[in-house]
């Protein structure tokens, strides 16, 4: 039976500061029982012990993740919004304020950084049950709820003859994607996905639903598209599609090369630095190839167009002659799940441990691929057990996004045009006391230091969808749009409850 009506006791959470965990033991079953507030009958309460505990919770990544001691599945935005709005249930809220019962809301729970873990035996507010969807087909226009991904409607905006830009994966939610910026193989075309975002329907920090627009709450639609994570919780968000670009159709090609043409091939990839074409992306990836035995590259090219025109781009890439080809043309909204060969499916396993390292590329360097692959070896070669480890570099064009006035949005790194990462990943999945799983992390450190030396930066900087944790918040936000991010948090944010994703300072 659904606890429909214990949700109540989540009132007022929204509005207390929340930075430590409960002073004392809390017998929240209790203290949810307490209340009736009426709620649609599919919304959920769960705890550890109950099997639906563990779906409102489930998380991509493992590695040093937050800690809950019940978790609330609303079904509707208005649920969302009684959990802090209505006045009846005052005592509730110095309940709550008594016992400072952190929180923290969720869509996809694709999110990594490691501040993550600062809630600990926590209230996850799970927005999985707002995963809907609608395309109006006359305007181009998408409207998703907090848990929507990509993947969930991508088919269908595709026969109604649109498509948008995405990440490069079809399972973050679309929301938490774009609240961080959004970058994908689209970037250069039609920029990030902020950059798509029309309107967005939000509960703040007191528990009101705001529309935010350009015309509506427009200091908060700044904030939201780039730190949004700091000032509430989106339960759905409307975003501009575009029309089909050569009839929807892009050129998918994918390439191995072994390690004794690694040299070459960053060189060729660098030669595209500040000259990639629009309607051009690339994903490079060094792993290791379980059947051959061996560190490889792997290598997505997208062209955003008809294959003929494509080939004729990547050229310079087809005349190495990679040991694997496979070039095809397929629908834009099956580019994803077959680029590089389905490493999508990979991709979106849950439940994985991920620490993840990453640094912003203003321009390409050969010289630090290179040594990062032979790095990668020297690696694999030591520590069997990490070989799931892998590097990520997105090379994605930017002029849609550079189009964009630096001060339209809060997100700060419009100029870049690459995006590095490594995920390390060991056999344990238990980074703690494992030999590994501590030269990964020692390894990943030294990696980020080395591609912000070479960046085009003078220094790391990272994209906030990407952080570890550890960065400083300049290195996340840009040193130019902190005071204004700073502002609007105090506003809108004051006590911090809204604490746990490289949050920004109140004052």
């Amino acid at each position: 039976m659904l606890l429909k009506n214990t949700i109540a006791a989540f009132v007022g959470l929204w509005g207390i500061s929340v930075l430590a965990a409960p002073a004392q033991p809390v017998d929240l079953k209790t203290l949810l029982s307490q209340t009736s507030l009426k709620l649609a009958n599919e919304t959920i309460i769960s705890f550890p012990d109950s099997p639906t505990f563990s779906n409102a919770t489930e998380r991509w990544s493992t590695f040093d993740p937050p800690t809950y001691f019940a978790a609330a599945s609303p079904a509707t935005e208005e649920d969302v919004a009684k959990l802090v709005r209505d006045q009846p249930f005052n005592e509730t809220v110095k309940l709550a304020t008594t016992y400072n019962v952190p929180f923290l809301a969720t869509g996809g729970r694709h999110g990594y950084t490691t501040t993550l873990q600062g809630l600990r035996q926590g209230l996850a507010i799970d927005l999985g049950q707002l995963n809907t969807y609608s395309i109006d087909s006359a305007s181009g226009r998408v409207t998703v709820g907090g848990a929507t991904t990509i993947g969930d409607f991508q088919a269908d905006l595709y026969k109604s003859g649109y498509q948008i830009q995405s990440g490069s994966g079809s399972c973050p939610g679309y929301v938490g994607l774009t609240v961080g910026g959004g970058v994908g193989r689209y970037t250069g075309l039609f920029g990030m996905v902020l950059d798509a975002l029309v309107s967005a329907r939000l509960v703040t920090a007191d528990g009101r639903i705001l529309e935010v627009s350009t015309t509506q709450n427009s200091d908060l639609f700044w904030g939201l598209r780039g730190a949004g994570f700091n000032f509430g919780v989106v339960t759905s968000a409307t975003y501009q599609a575009h029309k089909l670009v050569a009839g929807g159709q892009v050129m998918n090609a994918d390439f191995i090369f072994p390690a004794n043409m690694s040299k070459q091939y960053f060189e060729v990839l660098t030669s595209f630095s500040g000259t990639m074409p629009a309607n051009l992306a690339v994903v490079t990836i060094i792993f290791y190839d379980t059947t051959a035995q061996a560190t490889q590259i792997l290598a997505n090219w997208v062209y955003i167009g008809p294959k003929e025109e494509g080939l004729k781009v990547i050229a310079p890439v087809t005349a190495l002659k990679a040991s694997s080809v496979n070039i095809q043309e397929v629908p834009w909204s099956d580019e994803i799940a077959t680029a590089g060969g389905g490493f999508d499916a990979g991709l979106c396993q849950k439940n994985l441990s991920r620490n993840s390292y990453s640094a912003n590329l203003r321009n390409f360097s050969s010289s630090t691929f290179q040594g990062t692959f032979e790095k990668m070896v020297q690696f694999f070669n030591k520590y069997p057990d990490a070989r799931s480890t892998a590097i990520d570099i997105e090379t994605f064009p930017n002029q849609a996004m550079v189009a964009v006035p630096d001060d339209a949005t809060a997100y700060p790194w419009r100029d870049a045009i690459g995006y590095i990462q490594i995920s390390v990943m060991t056999k344990s999945q238990d980074a703690t006391g494992d030999p590994a799983a501590t030269a990964g992390d020692q390894l990943g450190r030294a990696l980020r230091d080395s591609w912000a030396s070479t960046s085009g930066y003078g220094g790391l900087r990272c994209y906030v969808n990407y952080a570890h944790g550890d960065e400083a918040l300049e290195q996340l936000y840009g040193a130019s749009k902190l005071p204004r991010l700073t502002a609007l948090k105090k506003k809108w944010d004051p006590q911090n409850v809204f604490a746990y994703n490289n949050a920004l300072p109140t004052s």
